[in-house]
């Protein structure tokens, strides 16, 4: 059986040397794990068992990504695989335990990138709108602060869950995060910083107290987050998936089904661009490392003015076949 130990040490290096998402590392893992225990197997004549990473040939490789087609896999699942196989044996190399990347050469799958989803500006305020119509409340104030901070930004959930209050400088109006290893500065914008503001001043600190409440009726509460921007009713630091609960009940009320934790961050991106930002300029804000990954929002901006410029013709074949 192949050593497992190697994909570890690889997943280690991915995640302390180039800071991959914890769910980038998964699916990783969860890839290579596959793809070591199908050459563990083998496949009858096509690929005879191996138990060394020396061992592995291109034949193999494409073996499992006929394999992997074959079962019907995405398009997008298969090209990660084998973007994952190809990093992987990389690293091989680059330690001197396999002569050469049998995976080099290998031509990737192409793959026709879904456009982000997006809201309209119109839309975005109508889910503010619902934290607007709410009975204020320390949770209430903490919503609108990370929607509004969201919006306004471009960050990430997990980035936005990740600020301590020390990254928000309110004064100058800018927020700092960390996210995907590298630290970038942000605008935050007038409206976004007065919701935080409003926050850190009457919401924050009565899900502090709250939590300070807790733990002196019950020994052995579990800490509160003195650092954390935003704070869950215990006190404690929001996580990703409470975000995602709060998000979905606003956009239900505001008639926002589709809408997904990533959204804001991509109306925002899509927004900027219409409005002149540099693709550049945006690729920083957004803290991609690759401008690739910028360039699709402008294809949404180049199906909005299509869309545009059919309706009035649209229009007038209505009016000619009345």
């Amino acid at each position: 059986m192949l050593d497992r130990e190697p994909i570890e040490q690889f997943l280690a290096e991915l995640e302390g040397r180039k800071g991959f998402s914890t769910n980038t590392l998964a699916a990783y893992r969860n890839d290579l794990t596959q793809f070591a225990d199908y050459l563990s197997r083998g496949q009858g004549e096509a690929v005879k068992p191996v138990s060394r990473w020396r061992e592995v040939d291109r034949d193999a490789i494409m073996s499992f990504l006929l394999y992997l087609k074959e079962r019907q896999y995405a398009v997008t699942t298969v090209a990660r695989k084998q973007a994952a196989i190809k990093s992987f044996f990389k690293f091989l190399v680059a330690r001197g335990e396999v002569a050469s990347n049998p995976g080099e050469d290998l031509a990737s799958p192409h793959v026709d990138r879904a456009l982000p989803q997006t809201i309209s500006a119109g839309e975005v305020d109508r889910l503010l709108h619902e934290m607007d119509a709410a009975p204020e409340s320390p949770e209430v104030l903490r919503d609108r602060a990370m929607m509004a901070l969201l919006y306004a930004t471009g960050l990430r959930v997990g980035e936005t869950v990740a600020l301590d209050v020390s990254d928000v400088d309110l004064k100058s109006g800018t927020v700092a995060t960390a996210g995907r290893g590298k630290t970038r500065s942000v605008p935050i914008g007038p409206e976004a910083n007065g919701a935080v503001r409003d926050y850190l001043s009457r919401g924050r600190p009565r899900l502090a107290h709250a939590h300070r409440e807790g733990a002196s009726l019950a020994s052995g509460a579990s800490p509160g987050d003195s650092s954390a921007l935003f704070l869950n009713h215990r006190g404690q630091r929001l996580t990703r998936q409470g975000f995602w609960l709060i998000l979905k009940r606003y956009a239900k009320s505001a008639g926002l089904d589709e809408i997904s934790p990533h959204t804001l961050r991509h109306s925002f991106a899509a927004r900027k661009l219409d409005s002149g930002t540099d693709m550049r300029d945006l690729q920083r804000i957004l803290g991609h490392a690759n401008i690739s990954t910028t360039q699709v929002y402008a294809r949404i901006g180049r199906k909005d003015e299509r869309k545009r410029s059919a309706a009035p013709q649209l229009k007038r074949n209505a009016v000619s076949r009345g």
